[in-house]
C-alpha cells in the first residue's frame, strides 16, 4: 500500500461523511483552501500542525489519518511491523519530505498519544517554519543530533537526551546541520 496517499484520501472522506465543504474545513482549521485542496489530492505531505487542526474540525484523533485498526486491548509493535512509513514535510519552504513516521499504535484505537519512531532526512534546508498545534510531544533522539527550534531558543540534543514540551509554543524539529537522524516521538493531541 502507497502510505504517502492514505492520508489525502482519508480526510477527503471523513469531510464529506461529515458534510464539510473544503471552504469550510479550510476556514475552521485556519489553512488556504488551496492548501486543503492538495492535502486531499496528495499533491502536499502537510506537516503535523496542520495535519491536528484539521483533525480536531473533524473530530477525530491524528491517528485515524494514519491506520484503520479497532484493537481496544493493549497493542504490542512487533520490530518488523515498523517498517511501513508514511512521510511528512517539515515546513522548510523547499522540501516535499523530511521525515518519515513509522507508528508503533497504528492498529490502537481511541488513543490519545501518537508514538513514532521517525527517520530524519539529510536535508540542505535551513529555512525552517516554526508551527504550532495544540497538545504535549516527546522526543528522545536514538541516532545523531537534532535541533529543536523553540519559541526564541534553540535545543541540540544528542544520542540519549530527550525534550518534552507544549505545542501551543512554535516549534521546529530537524537535524543538527542536515545530517540524518532517528527519534523517539510521542505527540500528545487533545480531542
Amino acid at each position: 500500500m502507497d502510505t504517502t496517499k492514505i492520508v489525502g484520501e482519508k480526510i477527503k472522506t471523513l469531510r464529506e461523511a461529515h458534510s464539510i465543504s473544503m471552504e469550510e474545513l479550510a476556514e475552521r482549521s485556519e489553512l488556504a483552501v488551496e492548501q486543503v485542496q492538495r492535502i486531499e489530492d496528495n499533491i502536499d505531505i502537510p506537516s503535523l500542525a496542520p495535519l491536528i487542526k484539521i483533525a480536531r474540525v473533524l473530530g477525530v484523533r491524528l491517528g485515524t489519518f494514519l491506520d484503520d485498526q479497532d484493537e481496544t486491548g493493549p497493542v504490542v509493535c512487533r520490530r518488523k511491523e515498523a517498517i511501513d512509513a508514511i512521510s511528512f514535510s517539515n515546513n522548510a519552504i523547499r522540501s516535499r519530505k523530511h521525515m518519515e513516521y513509522h507508528s508503533l499504535s497504528k492498529s490502537k484505537a481511541d488513543r490519545h498519544m501518537e508514538p513514532f519512531i521517525i527517520d530524519v532526512m539529510p536535508t540542505k534546508d535551513s529555512d525552517f517554519i516554526l508551527s504550532s498545534h495544540e497538545g504535549e510531544e516527546f522526543i528522545m533522539v536514538l541516532e545523531g543530533v537534532m535541533e529543536i527550534s523553540y519559541g526564541k531558543h534553540t535545543y541540540l540534543l544528542e544520542e540519549g537526551d530527550s525534550i518534552y514540551y507544549d505545542s501551543i509554543v512554535p516549534h521546529h524539529v530537524h537535524a543538527y546541520e542536515g545530517a540524518a537522524a532517528k527519534i523517539l516521538a510521542v505527540i500528545y493531541t487533545p480531542l
